[in-house]
């Protein structure tokens, strides 16, 4: 009998079984859904500060409290609801990050009419010259993107949180070099018709 081995993986998706699917299934393939790119952003800006395993282990709750990340319903969240979150142990509450998110939603809506979309916009940042994988924490393409979110009013999104954003959702091949997706995900993006 042959002993079956596991593939190579980026480092960080070693550690536990949420990693892996999370990573073998998602990271780094190229999105133009305007919900999963904000709910991404969103999840981004509650994984501020803790593990993204934490984030991914309450991906579900967050959906569930909000509204599956539909902008629209999220921009006309009021106080009674940012209490109603901060009171759900499924979700990370903090009151910060949760307001965050319902400011972030209008901003959204708005980015959205001005541009079309928001992937439109989120694909404008794809850098021409991707910095090699897994080798910094912040780009000059997250910076771009965190300044114009920043200028628009957008909360809790710098430019180290944008790149993992970049990362996640395909905008960058952040794959490394001897992983089993980098190629899987070189040619997803190859195919992938930009907004």
């Amino acid at each position: 009998m042959f002993a079956m081995h596991e593939p190579i993986r980026c480092t960080w998706a070693r550690s536990a079984a949420v990693l892996r699917e999370y990573h073998d299934a998602e990271w780094g393939f190229p999105v133009g859904d305007d919900r999963r790119l904000f709910e991404k952003l969103c999840l981004e800006s509650f994984q501020s500060g803790l593990s993204w395993r934490t984030i991914l282990q309450k991906r579900e709750n967050f959906r569930s409290a909000f509204c599956g990340f539909d902008a629209a319903r999220i921009a006309e969240f009021t106080a009674e609801d940012v209490q109603r979150l901060l009171a759900d142990p499924g979700i990370v509450r903090n009151r910060a990050k949760i307001e965050a998110v319902v400011h972030n939603a209008g901003c959204a809506l708005q980015l959205a009419e001005q541009e079309g979309s928001l992937a439109r916009f989120v694909w404008s940042f794809e850098p021409e010259q991707p910095p090699a994988p897994q080798s910094v924490t912040v780009s000059p393409a997250s910076r771009a993107m965190a300044t114009e979110l920043k200028r628009r009013g957008w909360k809790f999104l710098g430019p180290t949180t944008v790149l993992a954003f970049m990362q996640s959702m395909g905008l960058i091949n952040d794959h490394a070099e001897d992983c089993f997706l980098r190629e899987r995900v070189a040619a997803a993006r190859a195919e992938f018709p930009r907004p």
